[in-house]
């Protein structure tokens, strides 16, 4: 496909940035409009808890922006500086081989969730196949050196939660990227946009370094948009759900569990820090609960959510979330067993 067949295509791709930046303020709208007509849920004022999370909202933003950076730079030093076939020479032929390999390159990739999204969608441009990369989507932000030395620090070997946390994030990655090699179709698995900004950075005419300015300007206008709704989003969800509920429940085996994924997917906190904030959690809710949160957050909270959204359909990220759910369900119900 040459450049000239992709600008007719320009104004759909503003057309769909200014279409989800209009859904994500009606979803903020809208969760402060219930809560105005139901005022009895809360007792302190609307504009109190729009300020709190003006505020929440505005430090995920800051919180994520320097890791988005650092996997801007990642993705562009693997799609353009790296020479063809370094990596892939490195790789084992079989796929699940070759998965299983890739769910590991966290260790040596010490970013946060939000950076990974950039730095997988460099490793799409370069020719890994979409399970793939999903797999090192999905265990990066787990199998992360200052991800394990944080998750160590606040819970140290205790109940187990660091090695379920370890041994759950890798296996839920393997087992995404399988079930997903089974797609007839696994391009199909990628939203038209991600498949034509491919087209265009991999034929930009030029050096390196024009290259890597072309596609530093289409990853943040491609990243930025989804972050500041996902932060937005995650700002509003945790002033206008009643954390209170969540906390009555903390003690049933079960309910936990639930709670805490609920918790996970609204707080969107950084896979860096979020071990010690589930620290505060842990005199009154159960082991497996715990391990739940650490797996379901840096996976698929709302930020995390909306940033894949600029790579992967939303079908795709239905039944993501449904694997990761599931999945740590189950292994927040086999921790408490254990416990």
């Amino acid at each position: 496909m040459s450049r000239t067949d992709l600008r007719p295509a320009a104004p759909t791709r503003t057309a769909r940035t200014l279409v989800a930046l209009a859904i994500g303020a009606a979803v903020v709208a809208a969760l402060f409009l219930i809560d105005w007509l139901v005022p009895t849920l809360f007792p302190a004022s609307l504009p109190t808890r729009a300020q709190d999370g003006l505020t929440l909202a505005i430090s995920v933003l800051i919180e994520s922006l320097p890791f988005v950076m650092l996997g801007v730079i990642l993705s562009i030093a693997v799609q353009v500086w790296v020479p063809p076939g370094v990596l892939e020479r490195w790789m084992p032929r079989r796929a699940w081989a070759r998965r299983a390999v890739l769910s590991l390159l966290g260790m040596i990739v010490p970013v946060c969730e939000c950076g990974n999204v950039p730095f997988a969608r460099g490793l799409l441009m370069r020719g890994f196949s979409v399970p793939e990369t999903m797999t090192f989507l999905i265990a990066a932000p787990i199998v992360n050196p200052i991800v394990i030395i944080t998750t160590h620090q606040a819970f140290g070997f205790s109940d187990g939660i660091l090695i379920a946390r370890l041994v759950g994030g890798y296996l839920i990655a393997n087992l995404i990227g399988w079930l997903y090699s089974r797609h007839p179709s696994p391009d199909a698995l990628l939203t038209d946009r991600f498949r034509d900004t491919c087209e265009l950075v991999t034929h930009e005419p030029g050096g390196k370094g024009r290259r890597s300015i072309a596609q530093f300007v289409v990853e943040l206008r491609a990243v930025m948009p989804a972050l500041i709704i996902g932060s937005a989003l995650a700002g509003a969800v945790q002033v206008l759900i009643p954390r209170e509920t969540l906390l009555a429940i903390g003690s049933n085996p079960a309910l936990s569990i639930v709670a805490m994924i609920a918790l996970a997917m609204v707080v969107s906190i950084c896979s860096n820090v979020d071990a010690f904030f589930a620290l505060s959690f842990a005199s009154t809710f159960t082991p497996g609960s715990i391990v739940a949160f650490l797996l379901v957050g840096p996976l698929v909270d709302v930020k995390m959510l909306a940033l894949m959204r600029t790579t992967f359909t939303t079908r795709t990220l239905a039944g993501i979330v449904v694997i990761v759910v599931l999945s740590a369900f189950a292994i927040g119900t086999a921790v408490n067993l254990l416990a």
